[in-house]
């Protein structure tokens, strides 16, 4: 991990998180929210994990508050910086911007340690000596009988001497969480009240053999120390949410607001996963999406501004952001759509906030396109596109009209024309090449197209058709005097006379 730089600064700025005192009894006063977005760096960043990091910021934005970043690196075996350096870098594409961390969980095993500590010696935890091979011969037992595993507790008949020989003895124990009989109970900001019993919970772990600590000790420790106010998340967590009220309870700190927002389902209305096709946000990058409208279409997932407005600036989100617009039900994510939104931002934006994308994109794709100005080849493009791969790849064509193959509209027009295609073509390079390189502008060449349909007595449509064809492979494009002055006279001559020879027209292809 990279110190001192960067976002992977593990210390950057004033860090809110107290290691000395864990269980300090005066609060500073709380003015505005401070709301965490936890990512655990055990895989890339996925759609689910990037709505509610965005939620989490809008929120921020909204009320003046603080987002705080905070890595669960605890799980040792998984957690990777490679993964974590995905997780930043698919936030700052998002342009979701935090103002506090990243700050790692693994920094602050003391804290987490002290508070199972405290717990214990409070009568409030205990430790537990039972062994992995126990646990599971007991579950085992349990499933064998038909029944839900339980934990039944048997550490708890152990007397203080008991104890203290064994741990004395050097056998290895973790710290279980003593559940109260009592209801759990919290008034969800997006669900309303959801109550549990603490007597239909296990006593859980909350720190390992190695001292290490279990989730759900780790995320109200760090909470507490960070001051966090409201706690938005995915509703997967609701389960955890009883044991960490408990939590909060034993350790005499006031619950934080809770939001749990929906799920998000495919298409075929189950959870979404790999077999629905992309899912990290990395993979919509690649693809050619853009970050605000990733952005504009992950924060309508499950969240609604009222009335049927799609297309949202970013201030109009953060404006109109509230927890209540939360839905309930679970969101759907359709790929359909967020390319149909891509392509609203794509035929807004200006060509030059398209530029370094695009350019990147036609690095992949090996084209050179040195001395070219790709402004209006953007413009005349983008209007068709739904992503920047699409805006680069038919750039690409009109830079190298050579690369262009027939789309099954273009196949269907050469096949219809037959030998006229060809015929028209080379009536077409005819009327073209008396036009000197100064005059190859859009106005002169689309009146020597029309001076040509009238003298031949062609629609023309028919003539101007076979050159889009052509030039582009397919039947729709910006206007054909257009197209012809953004590829170029050189470019354009040679590939309308190369599409001219008859075995196109016959064969239908190129």
């Amino acid at each position: 991990m990279a110190e001192g730089t960067g976002l992977l600064n593990r210390h950057r700025g004033s860090t809110p998180i107290e290691g000395s005192n864990p269980s300090r009894s005066v609060d500073p006063p709380m003015t505005k929210p401070r709301v965490r977005f936890a990512p655990s760096p055990t895989g890339y960043l996925h759609v689910g994990g990037a709505r509610t990091a965005l939620f989490n910021w809008l929120f921020a934005r909204h009320t003046g508050g603080t987002l705080v970043l905070r890595i669960e690196d605890t799980d040792r075996e998984r957690s990777t910086e490679a993964h974590t350096r995905v997780i930043l870098d698919g936030l700052g594409w998002l342009g979701i911007t935090c103002d506090e961390g990243p700050f790692f969980q693994g920094d602050y095993g003391d804290r987490h340690r002290a508070d199972a500590e405290r717990l214990l010696n409070e009568g409030k935890a205990y430790r537990c000596f039972c062994t992995r091979e126990e646990l599971d011969a007991q579950r085992a037992q349990a499933e064998a009988a038909g029944q839900v595993f339980r934990y039944d507790g048997r550490c708890t008949r152990l007397t203080a001497d008991e104890v203290a020989a064994r741990t004395a003895a050097g056998a290895p124990s973790t710290i279980r969480f003593r559940v109260p009989d009592e209801e759990l109970a919290w008034d969800d900001a997006v669900h309303g009240r959801i109550s549990f019993q603490g007597r239909d919970l296990d006593d859980f772990v909350i720190l390992r053999s190695d001292e290490s600590a279990i989730y759900n000790l780790a995320v109200v420790s760090d909470d507490i120390a960070m001051s966090i106010s409201h706690v938005i998340r995915g509703d997967d967590h609701i389960s955890n949410t009883p044991k960490q009220i408990a939590l909060y309870r034993a350790l005499g700190r006031p619950l934080p607001v809770f939001a749990h927002v929906p799920m998000i389902l495919g298409t075929d209305g189950k959870k979404l996963s790999k077999r629905h096709g992309a899912t990290a946000v990395g993979d919509y990058q690649e693809q050619g999406i853009l970050p605000l409208a990733m952005r504009n279409f992950l924060a309508l997932l499950g969240w609604s501004p009222g009335g049927d407005r799609e297309i949202l600036p970013t201030e109009e989100m953060v404006r109109l952001f509230t927890i209540e617009g939360i839905q309930k039900k679970a969101a759907v994510f359709d790929p359909a759509k967020l390319e149909w939104m891509n392509g609203q931002y794509l035929c807004a934006l200006p060509a030059g906030e398209l530029l370094e994308p695009v350019l990147r994109r036609l690095g992949q794709l090996g084209v050179q396109h040195e001395g070219r100005d790709l402004g209006p080849m953007i413009d005349a493009v983008k209007g068709r596109s739904r992503t920047i791969l699409q805006v680069a790849e038919r750039v690409a064509v009109r830079l190298d009209p050579s690369r262009s193959t027939l789309d099954s509209q273009g196949e269907a027009l050469v096949k219809k024309m037959g030998h006229a295609f060809g015929t028209n073509l080379r009536l077409v390079v005819q009327a073209l090449v008396t036009l000197p390189p100064e005059r190859w502008q859009a106005d002169a060449l689309l009146d020597a197209l029309k001076a040509l349909a009238e003298s031949r007595g062609l629609k023309l449509g028919d003539v101007m058709q076979p050159v889009r064809v052509a030039l582009t492979g397919s039947t729709v494009s910006e206007p054909v005097n257009e197209l012809l002055a953004v590829v170029g006279r050189p470019r354009s001559l040679s590939r309308l006379e190369e599409m001219a020879a008859p075995s196109v027209g016959e064969s239908g292809a190129a």
